[in-house]
């Protein structure tokens, strides 16, 4: 597996989904997420984190809640929000950053 942060070192922007098994609205952002990767395809890179699992990465980036969305591109975040939200509305925010 890749190191955290060489994934998010990528010159496409990463979508990294902090989540956990026991979350309902994480288990719905599942198919959102699939949905979403057919929208953007090769333009973006999507990571899944288990906060229960990594809990260093977690505590690192300070994950209150899951789930929490962050962009990162070339090793920088860009964007971070907590909650569900929409594919179209994750693909708006992600063009902004192709």
């Amino acid at each position: 597996m890749e190191r955290f942060e060489d994934l998010i070192t990528s010159n496409i922007p990463v979508l990294v989904d902090f989540f956990a098994e026991w979350c309902g609205p994480c288990k719905a952002m599942k198919p959102i997420l699939e949905e979403l990767k057919g929208i953007k395809g090769e333009k973006v890179r999507i990571v899944k984190v288990d906060v229960d699992k990594h809990k260093e990465i977690a505590a690192y980036y300070q994950i209150q809640s899951v789930p929490t969305l962050m962009i990162f591109k070339d090793g920088k975040q860009l964007w971070r929000q907590s909650g569900v939200m929409r594919a179209n509305d994750l693909s708006t925010i992600l063009s902004q950053y192709e």
